[in-house]
């Protein structure tokens, strides 16, 4: 076909528009996040050849594959996770608890005040990391409690990468500090498998710790992959720690590659049980507490609309008729209980200073502004798993020991030290959930689900210090990060096909403060605790256990369902489901839709049974001898033989110098609960720690000779659950020491502390030695046998 001049004219000047708009549109997409386009399969296909090859390199055109880089303007990332830190807790939302950090980044920033979790720590932190609902991603519980349920085993999918992946092959840096739980129980020994460790889900460094909670002043810590000893400093602190290294992590990062963005994510340990703090921290608040925590919730209440962080017409909710007056407590009650607040807070205010720390460094690198700051303030409410009179051994709790008060006292001056893993009593849950109802785990109501949220992003969030009222869940925080940085949520990730994310991202609200909701349902459940959110209305119903009771009450056929307007009832305080019946059953119906559609069925309110070992899959299943070797340490307990309620013995094989010998031969637990076989002045002993409340001491009178020596240790038990038995020390087949452990562990021996071969890894069984109490001869191996 012939042309015309002027029809090859006009056809230049078409494909000179058509480049133009191509350019126009290139820029948009590049100072626009939500228009930029990034892959939607992972990882990116390498380009084509498009160089030349000749016959040699003279006559050939190289090309290079170029990385991949992250969107021009993708900011750098830092997401930060408290954990069971109520709604009313932090100062920067009317709580008694100094957050002056906190209340810097909101003021240069947003806070939310409808923002909600899940109402307990794993199935938060999947929901947060993945953009999906905990029960799409068989996390509708903690990793300790899996069930073989698809919605429960706690077994992250392929099919939902984190936004940690999603970042990291879109061309961020990505590393995680602090509190993970998000790896089955039965999967964080060090035979993995990795891939549902932090460096296995998106994350290329990690320095924390795997488990639900630690002691924060001898944590069982994991650097990538590998079980490390916490560092040799005098008042060693956690927080402290994990604050160091996400600090080094991005000063090497900004130097080395300063031109790629970083994604950190910092999970503490705090405000979760043990609640440890140094002991400067707790004394600013000595006294700040006497008024008892119905006056306190009070206050909250009153600081709370002073801040503008409730609506002026929100109300007061009561307290539960299932907790005390503070007034009908003793004078002894009233002084210990304060104190256990004191240390509480002392904890929070502890932490807002180390993460200003963090916050400070971001700073000096001059990267602050070029940071989308996302700070969630708590995992879920906080917590009432102290129960009624608080604990100082959260193990007691788990286990159904009791305390009492006397128990209680004695450690009133190591509150918050390494002798104590402390907890406070459920009343003053209740008081910084203020103002809302119940606590954590009761994902029903706002005291178990509703957490601050902070949001800073230097110009690119315009009336900064203002606050929000969208609507917003956990499950929102992944888009939003993915919109800020202008990546695309890819539809497969490695070969594997992603669910639809299920979040909506926040960033509409950043400048758009009367924007309505772009969440309209979103459905909450935690062990059988049950509600739904359906456009400005709440259907709840609370089911019978308590968060410090073990054992199952409740009725899912007979609970009662309460009804809520919450676009005018901030705080739930006003049931409406007698007055609006076809409304409470069109939300019921809405749940039961929502629950199969992201499998929270079958409902299961199951607490001291899940916490079995046996219900799950494990490296010792089906195995009733072991064999292991010195230097074998760190093996937690859903990867530990169980020796709960049954027989079992222990047999090591020793070699011992003439100058005698001592140390650990085979240990599990620590301070708080635990058992170890060792030698102590060359004497062979065996000791029980029953929750710290009592220790069984089976000692050999006699020393072991030089040379090869058969040590074992015997334990015939009486049956039952949590019962005792009948123990025998024999050294070469002769029986030298019997003794009787009058009660066992039945549950849970430990949440942090390891099974250990060689030497101690934690916290000592007991105080007459030091760890890591390595043993000082010629350890060949240890067996045991479960009977």
């Amino acid at each position: 076909m012939k042309f015309k001049s002027k029809h090859l004219k006009l056809l230049r000047e078409i494909a000179k528009a058509i480049a133009l708009s191509s350019l126009l549109i290139a820029l948009l997409m590049v100072n626009s996040p939500a228009l930029a386009a990034t892959s939607e399969v992972l990882p990116v296909p390498l380009p084509e050849f498009k160089g030349k090859i000749g016959l040699t390199y003279k006559d050939s055109q190289p090309d290079f594959p170029q990385p991949i880089t992250a969107p021009a303007t993708a900011p750098n990332v830092l997401l930060v996770i408290l954990d069971d830190v109520g709604f009313g807790q932090a100062s920067t939302f009317g709580g008694p608890a100094k957050t002056p950090n906190l209340t810097r980044l909101a003021e240069r920033g947003l806070r939310y005040n409808q923002f909600h979790t899940t109402a307990l720590c794993s199935p938060t932190r999947a929901a947060l990391l993945t953009g999906r609902n905990h029960h799409s991603v068989n996390t509708g519980v903690v990793e300790e409690l899996a069930t073989g349920y698809p919605g429960y085993t706690t077994i992250l999918p392929k099919s939902a990468a984190t936004v940690a992946e999603i970042l990291r092959q879109n061309g961020y840096n990505t590393a995680a500090f602090g509190k993970w739980h998000n790896t089955p129980d039965f999967e964080t020994s060090a035979a993995g498998p990795f891939d549902r460790w932090p460096t296995g889900l998106g994350f290329e460094y990690f320095y924390g710790f795997l488990g639900g909670d630690t002691n924060q002043w001898s944590p069982a810590l994991v650097e990538n992959t590998k079980r490390v000893d916490k560092p040799n400093k005098p008042d060693y602190h956690l927080t402290p720690d994990l604050v160091d290294h996400a600090i080094a992590w991005i000063r090497n990062q900004q130097s080395i590659a300063p031109e790629k963005p970083f994604f950190a994510y910092l999970a503490t340990g705090a405000t979760h049980a043990p609640h440890h703090a140094p002991k400067e921290w707790i004394d600013k608040y000595k006294g700040k507490f006497d008024q008892g925590w119905d006056k306190l919730r009070e206050e909250i209440f009153a600081r709370q609309k002073q801040l503008g962080v409730i609506p002026a017409n929100a109300q007061l909710t009561p307290r539960p008729q299932e907790l005390p007056a503070w007034d009908s407590l003793s004078a002894e009650q009233q002084k210990l209980y304060a104190h256990m607040a004191e240390v509480f807070a002392g904890f929070l205010g502890h932490t807002d200073y180390e993460i200003g720390r963090l916050i400070d460094a971001v700073a000096q690198l001059g990267e602050l502004d070029n940071t989308l700051v996302i700070y969630v303030v708590g995992d879920n409410g906080a917590s009432a798993e102290g129960g009624l009179t608080g604990s100082v051994n959260e193990l007691k709790v788990f286990n159904d020991v009791p305390e009492n008060l006397p128990q209680l006292l004695a450690s009133y001056n190591d509150l918050g030290s390494p002798k104590t893993f402390n907890h406070f009593p459920a009343a003053w849950a209740w008081a910084v959930d203020s103002p809302f109802q119940w606590t954590k785990q009761i994902a029903s109501h706002f005291g178990g689900t509703r957490n601050p949220l902070v949001i800073s992003w230097g110009a690119g969030i315009k009336n900064q210090g203002s606050i929000r009222s969208q609507f917003h869940h956990v499950i929102d925080i992944t888009p939003t990060i993915l919109e800020v940085a202008g990546i695309t949520a890819p539809k497969e990730v490695n070969g594997v096909k992603q669910q639809p994310i299920e979040g909506t991202s926040l960033v509409y609200t950043f400048n758009n403060p009367d924007t309505p909701s772009h969440r309209q349902t979103q459905y909450f459940e935690m062990f059988g605790n049950r509600a739904i959110y359906h456009e400005g209305w709440v259907a709840a119903a609370r089911h019978g256990r308590l968060p410090w009771e073990r054992t199952a009450k409740g009725d899912f056929d007979t609970d009662p369902w309460e009804l809520y307007n919450i676009a005018e009832d901030f705080s739930e305080a006003n049931n409406l489901a007698k007055e609006n019946p076809d409304k409470l059953e069109k939300l019921q119906k809405l749940f039961l839709k929502e629950a199969r559609k992201h499998q929270v069925l079958p409902l299961d309110d199951r607490t001291s049974e899940r916490f079995d070992v046996k219900i799950r899959p494990s490296l010792t299943k089906g195995r009733t001898t072991f064999t292991y070797y010195p230097g074998t340490v760190g093996i937690p307990e859903g990867s530990a033989p169980n020796l709960k309620n049954r027989s079992f013995s222990i047999t090591a094989n020793v070699k011992i110098p003439e100058n005698g010998a001592e140390g650990i031969l085979l240990t599990q637990g620590g301070r708080f609960a635990g058992w170890s076989f060792f030698l102590e002045d060359g004497k062979p002993t065996y000791i029980y720690n029953y929750a710290n409340t009592a220790r069984y001491i089976i000692q050999s009178p006699e020393k072991l000779s030089p040379g090869k020596s058969i040590l074992r240790f015997n334990f015939d038990y009486d049956g039952g659950v949590g019962a005792g038995g009948i123990g025998k020390l024999f050294i070469n087949e002769q029986q030298v020491a019997e003794g009787r452990v009058e009660k066992t562990i039945a549950y849970r021996l430990a949440l942090d502390e390891t099974f250990d071969i060689g030497r101690d890894t934690g916290t000592p069984v007991v105080d007459s030695y030091q760890v890591p109490f390595a043993f000082t001869g010629n350890l060949q191996q240890v067996s045991l046998e479960l009977k």
